[in-house]
Parts: structure tokens; C-alpha cells; sequence
């Protein structure tokens, strides 16, 4: 397992900001407003052919500042529990806070490698900032600038100088299973629930999660990552830059996510919404399952499952293959049955069909239904194959591509569901012209050469 290193600090010292520049990337979301970050933020990085991973957590302050200080405050502590080297970060041009001398007493007393970095220092003028934070009694302070790089190499040098040279091993492939939905559906209490702990931040307040946070678990043998994401709301709804950018960063889950749970409020029921967001993860091509969340505060019947997907499938058709599920994510009902539904949805996801099934598919449904005429003459299906996974992918090679219609892609589209059992599953049809270089239907035609023989 690849060490962890925690970055802590007080709230707006560019812990988020050095995160980014250690694992090269934009993962983690910045802006001057304090108390961007509320949950732990995993992200891989590597230094001097070393890999680790590095968690960015919330700001460490003061409870009565923010209403969830007390929570963000206990995501810290698990972060150093996780934790095998901490970072804690300092602000230079902000000065020494009581709140650094509160952090630094608590790391005091952990028995892991510690690190005391100065953040906002551009360059060797400025490093006379550090007078006031030698006051903490700390041997050695790491002047650094994360927005600009400035010292940021020391510091890792040290940094896994300190770490166990460990064997590279073959990294196991994880599932990518990515919680989208409304603000306020659960998906943060979803995640604490299949992780078994409380892993992000949950309030009853919209627009808690605020980035996209990652979490690894395993279940039933095999790794899954767990992403949560912001609510996604309608764009008119949306305000502040920072929240546009949560939006953003929920959708691009999407991009990098095998299966999305999307969840739904069973005691609001089927949003147009709702069906906005079914439709991003559709475009996106990932494998979707519905997650009707609270479905032990709905007044039930005997038909109120069947009533609720019915609405689903009329409101969303275009996901029609998608599993549906009735949960509470406060309560755990049923969610232990959801591994087991993405591992269904996975395999699916990612199974390859032979070119000559395909082929004899293929041929089977257009002998069976055969499309349209187009200016006369027949669509001919002449060659059929699968060309790729994730979702499963299939290009026909017909003499009138263009010609075929969108009903007869569809009826396609269901034949190759019904006969290789890929009910669970986006799939994907393409239709394109046959190559002038391949030939099917005729023979060689010109003067035979005969064979030679040599004489004896």
C-alpha cells in the first residue's frame, strides 16, 4: 500500500493549493473564500520515482465560524490517524495563529513523521516571514510558495526520504463508481454508509459537498472508488463561481466513473431534474443504476415500487436498461445489495463479443425485420463487429449508412441486448459505409492464370 501523507492546517493557508501542485493536477477546487474544502480529498503523486498519496482535508479553526467546523474538524483527525507523514501548513503573510499553535501541540503527540511548511513565501527576500513560527519551536521550517513552486522540491525530498522503500506491485484495477444527483439525495450519507464510517461531511443543508471527494473500499474481493460529488442543480439556480465549478467537477465524475448511482428522492419522487442528470450520465456513456433514496419515509403499498419506476421509465426512456433500487441510505436498507448490482452492471460494462457472434446477430435480426428501402434499394448489412468496451460498442458496415433509420437502430439495439444478455448496460451502434478495398458479395472476376508445373 502506498504511503499517505495528510496536509492540515487552519482554514485559507493553500493547503488545496499545494495538493494540486504535488499530484500535478486540478483535483482539488481553490478560491480565496475560506472553508472551500470540507471533506478529506485523496490524490496520487510522485516524487524522485517514490508514489504516495496525499489527502488535502478542511481548514482546522474555530467552531463557532462555521457551522460545519466541528465535523471538518473530525475529518482532520481521521486524516492524521490514516496518515503516515503529515504536512502542516502555515500562513506567511497571514502570520503565526493561535490556531497553528493549537495544531502544532495536537501533532506534538502523534508518533509520525511531521513536517512544518511556511506557505506564501515567493521567494528568499521574503523568507524573513519565518521569524514569528520559530517561536513554535520547531527545528526546521520549509519555506514554500504552492501557487508558484517555490521550495515545494525540499520539502518532498524530505518528504520520502522518511517513507519505507516498498516493492513496485501491479496496481488492481478498481471499479469507478461515481454518486451523482440533486443537492440534499443522500449522496454523502450513501458513501458513509457502503464505507462503514463517517468519511464525508453530511448535513441537511444543500450544497455541502462542494468537490468531487474520492474513497477506495473493498467488497465482495474486489476495489472499488467511490466518488461523491456536488449536488448538481438547474443552471439557473446555479450562483457563485465556486459552485459552478462544483458542478463542473461533478459532471467530469462522470467522464472518469464505469457506474454512476444516481440518486433520486423517493419522498419528492422524479424530478424533471432528475431526469437532466440521467440524461449527462446517458451522454457520457457510463453504466447508470437509480438509487430512490428516503424510501422509509414514502408512504408504501403493495404497488409503490412498480408506480415509481413506471414513472422513471416513462420519464427517462433513453435509460431504460438502468437498474433501479429502494434504499435509505440513513437507515442501511438494502444498501448492501448495491455492490452486488454494480459488479452486474460492471461485467456487463466491459464484456468483448466475438466478431462472428456479432455477425450472426446480426444477421438473424435483419432476416427477421428487414429495414427499410431507401430510394428503392435495399440496406444491405454486410459486416458487423464489436470495437470496443465500456460501454460495449458496435460498427455495422452497410451500403447506405446514413439511410438507416433511428427505429431500426433501436430494434438493433435490443436484439443485441436480448441475445448476449446485456440488459444492464449502455451500448453503443454505429453505422458506416463499406471500404471500397472490401469485398463480400463477388467473385474475382478477369482471365484465370493457370498454375505452372515444372517439368520433370
Amino acid at each position: 500500500m502506498k504511503p499517505i501523507v495528510a496536509v492540515v492546517g487552519r482554514p485559507n493557508v493553500g493547503k488545496s493549493t499545494l495538493f494540486n501542485r504535488i499530484t500535478r493536477s486540478r483535483d482539488a477546487l481553490v478560491d480565496d473564500f475560506p472553508g472551500v474544502t470540507r471533506d478529506r480529498n485523496f490524490g496520487d503523486a510522485v516524487w524522485d520515482e517514490v508514489a504516495f498519496t496525499v489527502v488535502d482535508t478542511g481548514g482546522y479553526g474555530d467552531d463557532r465560524q462555521d457551522d460545519f467546523a466541528a465535523q471538518i474538524r473530525f475529518q482532520v483527525e481521521q486524516a492524521i490517524d490514516d496518515a503516515d507523514a503529515i504536512v502542516l501548513l502555515m500562513d506567511g503573510k497571514g502570520g503565526l495563529s493561535p490556531f497553528d499553535r493549537d495544531l502544532t501541540a495536537l501533532l506534538r503527540e502523534v508518533p509520525k513523521p511531521l513536517f512544518f511548511a511556511v506557505n506564501k513565501v515567493d521567494g528568499v527576500e521574503k523568507e524573513d516571514l519565518l521569524f514569528d513560527f520559530y517561536s513554535l519551536g520547531v527545528d526546521k521550517l520549509y519555506p514554500l510558495s504552492a501557487a508558484h513552486g517555490y521550495g515545494v522540491p525540499d520539502l518532498l525530498d524530505d518528504l520520502v526520504a522518511r517513507f519505507p522503500r516498498q516493492s513496485e506491485a501491479q496496481a488492481e484495477d478498481m471499479i469507478r463508481v461515481a454518486v451523482v444527483g440533486r443537492p440534499n439525495a443522500g449522496k454523502s450519507s450513501l458513501i458513509n454508509r457502503l464505507l462503514g464510517k463517517e468519511r464525508l461531511v453530511v448535513s441537511d443543508r444543500p450544497g455541502t459537498t462542494r468537490d468531487s471527494i474520492d474513497s477506495v473500499c473493498r467488497a465482495h474481493g474486489k476495489s472499488y472508488l467511490l466518488i461523491d460529488t456536488a449536488g448538481i442543480r438547474r443552471k439557473k439556480k446555479v450562483g457563485r463561481k465556486l459552485e459552478k465549478f462544483s458542478i463542473i467537477k461533478a459532471l467530469k465524475s462522470l467522464d472518469r466513473c464505469d457506474v454512476a448511482l444516481l440518486m433520486l428522492d423517493a419522498d419528492e419522487g422524479v424530478t424533471e431534474q432528475d431526469v437532466t442528470i440521467a440524461g449527462y450520465a446517458y451522454e457520457r456513456g457510463c453504466g447508470v443504476i437509480f438509487l430512490f433514496n428516503k424510501w422509509d419515509l414514502v408512504a408504501k403499498d403493495t404497488h409503490s415500487v412498480k408506480r415509481f419506476v413506471e414513472a422513471l421509465r416513462d420519464q427517462a426512456k433513453f435509460l431504460s436498461f438502468a437498474p433501479a433500487l429502494t434504499i435509505s441510505a440513513l437507515s442501511g436498507q438494502r444498501v448492501a445489495k448495491i455492490f452486488k448490482l454494480v459488479e452486474e452492471v460492471y461485467a456487463q460494462y466491459g464484456r468483448r463479443l466475438g466478431t462472428g457472434e456479432v455477425n450472426r446477430i446480426v444477421e438473424r435480426a435483419t432476416a427477421q425485420n428487414e429495414p427499410s428501402l431507401h430510394r428503392g434499394r435495399r440496406i444491405k448489412f454486410f459486416y458487423s463487429t464489436q470495437v470496443t468496451t465500456k460501454p460495449p460498442t458496435f460498427v455495422c458496415f452497410v451500403n447506405y449508412p446514413q439511410a438507416v433509420h433511428f427505429s431500426y437502430k433501436r430494434y438493433l439495439t435490443n436484439k443485441i441486448r436480448e441475445a448476449a444478455e446485456l440488459d444492464k448496460t449502455p451500448l453503443r451502434i454505429y453505422f458506416r459505409e463499406r471500404s471500397k478495398r472490401m469485398v463480400f458479395d463477388k467473385k474475382p472476376q478477369g482471365p484465370q492464370t493457370k498454375k505452372r508445373t515444372r517439368k520433370k
